[in-house]
């Protein structure tokens, strides 16, 4: 079956190149019955397709078409079918050699050189599509495409310099925002600088990253990192408090470093306010398991038992669930604990095999929190994933 499909694409170029030559001749001199016939090139190049010889095809058809401006979209269109079809080599052939003809004009060259361009980035010769992108946007000529596959090489580079300065530039030409791209973009060059110890450059980054996005929940969380690896707790504590306003649906990526926060400043009993208050306001089983332990801690584990039981009534919650078995355990024996013990490791498979986080854009499934989404590449578009089997 997989033959028979190879074998109909590779008769579509023949096609539609045998439809336009038929036509062509046919136009040129209806009169003369002769001139209607099908050139013998035609058909060498047709039976190199049908013994599955597609490399000598190209060849046949290539010689056999001039360039100009009724050929120069078939050229193309031969091209861009073999790129989707993953035969990126031969498109790149069919592209090279129209740009290499010297009868295109202005427009059919720079679309030449688009289309060469995206034949490089899709095998990967990222180096070689970049001057190609260059090239067009020093002619001034399909801006909007250029910077677009820039901005990919510059992302998949990991140049984060050039990938702002294309953001920008990209804005400017369209009526799309960047500010929150720009703003991750400055993240992770203040994330390297982190890990290198460069504080002053974290901080100016960040800044930023702000600047461009004031609802960056990852700028926050940065700032609050640096601000707990230099000594400054109190700070640390209000940048990740800002997590709060601009998405709580990051606040379970915040709960754990604040309350480190918290015990340095011996001030775990207003860290327990502040955890009451998210519970109740919105709900989140990291954010509720942390208050039952600390509950457990300071008053004991019945009282921790009594407020998870009816947090659950209200939002019930596989995570939650198991909390609450793990408590019964203790307190059971022979045949109940048994029963309990198996519930338990029932509950703890459905935990372990869960996605604790998914893309909004794509449905991409994670175990860990990712800034581009490793499926469709949009930015901030994973996040916890709410409900009775997680937060």
């Amino acid at each position: 079956m997989s033959n028979e499909l190879n074998f109909l694409w590779l008769l579509l170029p023949v096609a539609a190149l045998s439809g336009w030559w038929i036509g062509r001749r046919a136009n040129n001199s209806q009169s003369n019955y002769s001139s209607k016939s099908i050139h013998p090139e035609y058909f060498k190049g047709l039976n190199f397709v049908l013994n599955e010889e597609p490399d000598k095809a190209i060849e046949v058809f290539i010689r056999m078409l001039e360039v100009d401006s009724e050929t120069v979209e078939t050229h193309l269109a031969l091209g861009n079918l073999f790129r989707r079809r993953g035969e990126v080599d031969r498109a790149i052939r069919i592209h090279q050699n129209l740009i290499a003809r010297p009868t295109l004009n202005r427009e059919q060259r720079t679309h030449a050189v688009l289309e060469l361009g995206m034949d490089y980035m899709r095998s990967g010769l990222l180096d070689r599509a970049e001057g190609l992108f260059l090239e067009l946007i020093d002619s001034g000529s399909h801006l909007q495409q250029a910077y677009t596959q820039l901005l990919e090489i510059y992302q998949q580079e990991k140049d984060w310099k050039n990938a702002i300065a294309i953001a920008k530039k990209l804005e400017a030409i369209s009526n799309n925002s960047s500010s929150a791209i720009i703003g991750q973009f400055y993240c992770e060059g203040a994330d390297v600088a982190l890990k290198q110890g460069n504080m002053r450059l974290v901080k100016d980054l960040i800044r930023r990253a702000m600047s461009f996005d004031k609802s960056c929940v990852r700028a926050s969380m940065i700032e609050a990192k640096m601000y707990q690896q230099t000594g400054k707790i109190k700070l640390a504590i209000k940048s990740y408090k800002r997590v709060e306003s601009q998405d709580s649906d990051y606040l379970t990526e915040i709960i754990g470093p604040i309350y480190e926060c918290y015990r340095k400043l011996d001030r775990v009993d207003e860290f327990v306010e502040y955890l009451r208050t998210l519970v109740n306001i919105y709900g989140g089983i990291s954010t509720l398991l942390m208050l039952t332990g600390l509950i457990a801690e300071r008053e004991g584990e019945n009282a921790a038992i009594r407020f998870i039981s009816d947090e659950l009534k209200n939002r019930p919650n596989v995570k939650g669930v198991d909390k609450l078995i793990e408590y019964a355990l203790d307190r059971s024996e022979g045949e109940t604990h048994e029963h309990l013990k198996t519930i338990k490791e029932l509950t703890g498979q459905l935990i372990e095999g869960r996605a604790m986080y998914k893309c909004n854009s794509c449905g991409f499934d994670a175990k860990l929190l990712h800034w581009q989404c490793p499926g469709c590449k949009n930015w901030e578009t994973v996040k916890p994933v709410f409900g009775v089997a997680g937060e």
